[in-house]
């Protein structure tokens, strides 16, 4: 139970867990948060005596209710399973199953592995193989863990297209689809690959292929402890996020200048005659990994005048993308599991283009499966809601882009050093502006009752406004939409009202004075037409005051920089909105952390 509380961020609309007991199988599952199932484990008690399986659930085939909830078993209560994933081909194997006589008791798509087992294991008396001769069976993407009565010393798993790791303990031995659910037991872990099966016993781990191969594996271990994941006396994970966020940034940039000022990224892989050769980027990313994604394209192409496009990693693959050996594809990913950035990383692959992984989460399937990887070094994010690892995602970004300029030779030594200085101030101007943003947190609960916030930017500011409409709708399940501020004139404009909320990223008056007047110029086009505007702006920009009817001061820093302290106040608002209105700012409805199918 507190290993699936470590993963409840993953998905949290029902639970369950099945223990073998005397040589008989329990379950016990309820539909809502992972306390409805303490509670009925509380009224019920299960003593197991054997392994155990358990399961945090987000719904995709099926309703999240207690039948639909995992563990799942087969007909005969032999064999339970739990899954995540998407078995594309269930409706035809339910079909086939039910010819059988096989009754259904779900409407989840997990149900058809229990009853495939549950059939394989009765004939062959031999859960390991019949996990194998399933997994065969099954079209799409999956893990699934699977314990029988017949041998209650005895877990099975296998993956595709979906995390899975190994805890080594002593003595004990442990499988989840994140380390943060056995990092109080043992941070010694083991990756598993594609289509791998594992035969997990409390002294042993075995890891064969679909075929019963053996296949080396490899073992790492994590460098972060159990505390690292716990909340620290804030109320909330992330609220203790935000606050580590300089933190979170310094840690991304430790190490990556070499004694004699060279930007150096040990874990790139891609050799120098690689990246010189690159004639075209592609940023793959979905969510917030999107966003930074724009930003970073602002970045390199400023930086090293390389055309850069960015994508949503959903749509990548099916519009037929021109690729080539020349083209570098840069994967964005918190969890590096997330389903659509990594089938858009295999397409790459595919057609020859080298792909760099921006991963958070060390031996995940994005980063394993790339040429080069840069981990941004975070630590542990359990709030659902990206905020460290968005910002460390942009520090990441801006050093790609740097050391692509250093190596191309598109920059002296002295400017990259330049920028990487003023990146070194960076967690210190994060830290400013958390310790200025009470009067944000009252704004924001002076607005709990608002319907529609708009967010305006232009440059680098109009993703940063996208980032705080997304922050928005997450969180407190409210209308929020960003624009890029000229276009407000083309259509967006009419949906200024009286009194309506209107947040604004102002760029730097130093960098883009051009801009700068541009958007001041927006500004009062909305306030003239009734709306409220909240305007984000530098320290000593005084050209704004006049038009703000609340003003947001940030560190004044280089405007490609400027996303790392402007998108704070955002986060602010919207944990603070959403904390006024009641909502659970860790586990917002209908979402999870790392969303593993497409």
């Amino acid at each position: 139970m507190d290993g699936l509380a470590r993963l409840e961020y993953r998905g949290y609309d029902s639970a369950g867990v099945a223990m073998l007991d005397e040589g008989v199988l329990r379950t016990e599952k309820s539909a809502g948060k992972l306390a409805n199932l303490r509670q009925a484990l509380e009224e019920r008690p299960i003593s197991g005596d054997g392994a155990g399986i358990g399961h945090t659930r987000w719904a995709t085939h099926g309703a999240p209710n207690d039948v639909n909830a995992h563990p799942h078993v087969d007909g005969n209560r032999r064999v339970a399973v739990v899954h995540n994933g998407i078995i594309e081909n269930f409706a035809a194997l339910r079909l086939e199953l039910e010819d059988q006589g096989c009754k259904f008791l779900s409407e989840t798509d997990t149900e058809v592995t229990a009853h495939l087992l549950g059939i394989e294991v009765a004939e062959h008396g031999d859960l390991v193989a019949a996990m194998r001769a399933v997994c065969k069976r099954l079209e799409g993407a999956f893990t699934l863990v699977a314990t029988s009565v017949d041998d209650p010393g005895l877990v099975v798993a296998a993956r595709r297209n979906s995390p899975l790791v190994v805890g080594r303990g002593q003595g004990e031995n442990f499988l989840a689809s994140d380390v943060a659910a056995f990092i109080a037991h043992t941070r010694e872990a083991v990756e598993l690959g594609q289509d791998q099966v594992v035969e997990l016993r409390a002294d042993s781990v075995s890891v064969t292929d679909y075929d019963g191969n053996p296949v080396e594996v490899n073992e790492y271990h994590v460098d972060w402890d159990a505390s690292a994941a716990e909340k620290g006396g804030y109320e909330y994970f992330m609220l203790k996020e935000i606050i580590e966020q300089p933190r979170a940034v310094a840690d991304t940039l430790l190490g990556r200048v070499s004694a004699d000022g060279q930007l150096t990224l040990d874990e790139m892989r891609l050799s120098p005659e690689d990246l010189r050769s690159v004639e075209k980027i592609v940023i793959i990313a979905c969510g917030t990994s999107y966003h930074a994604g724009l930003i970073a394209k602002y970045a390199i192409e400023h930086w090293c005048r390389i055309p850069c496009e960015v994508e949503v990693a959903s749509e990548f693959r099916y519009r037929d993308p021109i690729l080539n050996q020349q083209t570098m594809v840069i994967a964005i990913s918190q969890s590096g599991e997330s389903m659509d950035t990594l089938m858009a990383v295999r397409y790459a692959r595919e057609q020859r283009a080298k792909v760099l992984a921006i991963c958070n989460v060390n031996g995940s399937t994005i980063p394993r499966e790339s040429d080069g990887v840069l981990y941004t070094h975070a630590g542990p994010e359990v709030g659902v809601a990206a905020t460290k690892t968005f910002l460390t995602q942009l520090a990441a970004c801006y050093l790609v882009g740097l050391y692509l300029a250093q190596v191309r030779g598109l920059k002296f030594g002295d400017e990259i050093n330049a920028v990487i200085a003023q990146l070194a101030t960076m967690p210190e101007q994060v830290e400013r502006v958390l310790g200025t943003v009470e009067p944000v947190r009252e704004l924001a609960r002076s607005l709990a009752d608002a319907d529609t916030v708009l967010f305006l930017g232009r440059h680098v500011g109009y993703p940063v406004a996208m980032e705080g409409a997304l922050k928005l709708k997450e969180l407190a399940y409210m209308h929020a939409e960003a624009f890029a501020a000229g276009e407000l004139k083309h259509g967006p404009i009419a949906l200024i009202e009286d009194q309506l909320p209107v947040v604004v990223v102002v760029p730097s008056p130093k960098g883009r004075s051009v801009l700068h007047d541009k958007i001041v110029s927006n500004i009062q086009e909305v306030r003239a037409r009734g709306a409220r505007t909240i305007v984000i702006a530098e320290e000593g920009d005084e050209s704004v005051r006049p038009y703000s009817d609340v003003l947001i001061e940030i560190p004044a820093v280089p405007t490609l920089l400027q996303p790392i302290v402007s998108t704070i106040p955002m986060q602010v608002f919207a944990c603070e909105l959403a904390l006024a209105k009641g909502n659970d700012v860790d586990q917002p409805r209908n979402l999870a952390k790392s969303v593993t199918v497409e």
